[in-house]
């Protein structure tokens, strides 16, 4: 209950500084909708993607010309990868992928259908360099903790490694994990698996933010 007060008061804050002034309908219905539906997973994020997306926020009109960039990232990657699970929050993308087609169990090798989403994935993201990306590795709760924290680190690293390798700067990654202890989804038999998941946060780099503030960015 703390953490869902918490979570209330921080989304109130990032709401209050103009995020959802500067969003348009459609906007606001998805970040209502994945408020909602993954309320679980942002409760104890801690600062990660959740937190990333709200402190990455600009606001006033400069805010709205990234969001509109965001729009358009946001429906090319769905359209690239119909797998995964893009959402606008605020003035970045949250983008989950579907953890099925990832990793196999205690492996932190990619499988050759979670090679494809990734690689259609990093195309988009070349078309957009003024974005950074923050990847996040995370497990379900089966098996020991200390595992589970060095297996998400490895899953994680593995995806920073292949978007390199597809052309992506590292400088643009961030690469952080978390192992069990920030689950999504309850980690019961229906579910534990969505767990099992690789999830980022694209958002404007400094270069973006300047170009919105001096009305520049198209």
């Amino acid at each position: 209950m703390k953490k869902l007060i918490v979570l209330s008061l921080s989304m109130s804050l990032f709401f209050g500084c103009g995020a959802i002034q500067n969003m348009k309908k459609q906007q606001k219905g998805t970040l209502a909708g994945t408020a909602g539906g993954a309320l679980l997973g942002a409760a104890v994020s801690k600062g990660s993607v959740w937190g990333i997306l709200a402190g990455a926020a600009v606001g006033g009109v400069a805010g709205n010309l990234i969001g509109k960039k965001m729009d358009t990232q946001a429906r090319e990657l769905t359209q690239a990868v119909p797998t995964a699970e893009v959402n606008r929050v605020g003035e970045g993308i949250n983008m989950t992928f579907d953890s099925s087609l990832a990793f196999k169990i205690n492996s932190a090798e990619l499988s050759s259908s979670y090679l494809q989403d990734l690689s259609a994935a990093a195309q988009v993201f070349k078309s957009y360099p003024d974005t950074n990306i923050l990847i996040e590795g995370h497990t379900d709760d089966s098996g020991a903790a200390e595992y589970n924290y060095a297996l998400s680190e490895r899953r994680a690293k593995s995806v920073s490694n292949y978007f390199i390798s597809q052309g992506i700067s590292a400088s643009r990654l961030t690469t952080k994990w978390f192992g069990e202890t920030q689950p999504k989804y309850p980690n019961d038999d229906a579910s534990r698996e969505k767990n099992r998941r690789v999830e980022l946060a694209i958002y404007a780099n400094d270069a973006m933010v300047g170009e919105a503030k001096s009305g520049k960015l198209d």
